[in-house]
């Protein structure tokens, strides 16, 4: 059973113009979102989904250096993207991050990993994911479907957002999927740890500038422990909207 991470990056971000080209503690936003996708036992391969324009041959040299996978297709049609990415490295499974998570936690994508393959097993589940009913802050986004799943979304979504988005198509068709949600025990979805703003940016930043080592990490519950010690830090992006599907 192959297990794929397919990651979404492009420089052409509107809120935030080269978003995943931010450096924080000396390295990119893409660069922190492969180390930290790099410590999860749960994953076979990390690729790189970006587009075919030029402006992105700075995403396959980071893919590159990173010796991670890469694949380059359509700017607007993500859910082909993901497709054919997927169907080019033989995956069986495939995990879904984007590249605005410099704070994806992989203990969480481990756990994740082993619920989908129990389900998977007893249930015949098409996709996990932990946002459709969220209790983990945004920015811990993590969705596991299979390849089949993938497949049947390829050739029968035709919305835009649906294209878009990868994913809507199989949440939003109960009949046609069998999926559920991860949830957290206590809900923090209120917090906002993705990248999309200049605001989102600088409690980033403010979070990297405290936790990170060079030879240690962190993960959700050490970033959780400093923004409840230091609530002053998430007002910096508290009021910043989540675009809607249909944005």
């Amino acid at each position: 059973m192959n297990i794929v991470c397919i990651v979404q990056a492009r420089t052409g971000s509107t809120r935030l113009p080269g978003k995943v080209l931010k450096k924080i503690c000396g390295k990119t936003i893409l660069e922190h979102d492969i180390d930290r996708l790099k410590r999860s036992n749960g994953i076979d391969k990390i690729v790189i989904a970006t587009t075919t324009k030029e402006q992105d041959d700075i995403i396959v040299e980071i893919a590159e250096k990173a010796l991670v996978g890469y694949f380059r297709g359509s700017e607007q049609d993500v859910l082909s993207r993901y497709y054919y990415a997927a169907k080019q490295y033989d995956a069986d499974i495939v995990i879904r991050v984007t590249s605005d998570c410099p704070l994806i936690d992989p203990k969480i994508i481990d756990n994740m990993v082993e619920k989908f393959k129990r389900l998977n097993k007893t249930e015949n589940i098409d996709y996990l994911s932990n946002k459709i009913k969220p209790t983990y802050p945004r920015g811990l986004d993590v969705e596991i479907f299979t390849f089949k799943a993938l497949e049947k979304c390829f050739k029968e979504a035709d919305k835009d957002y649906e294209k878009e988005h990868v994913t809507p198509y199989i949440y939003l068709n109960p009949d046609k999927f069998k999926f559920k949600n991860y949830e957290n025990k206590k809900d923090y979805s209120k917090f906002r740890w993705t990248l999309d703003t200049k605001e989102d940016l600088e409690l980033i930043e403010i979070i990297y500038n405290n936790l990170y080592k060079e030879n240690s990490f962190f993960y959700f519950e050490d970033i959780l422990k400093f923004v409840l010690d230091n609530p002053e830090v998430s007002i910096v992006n508290e009021n910043v909207r989540q675009k809607e599907l249909a944005d």
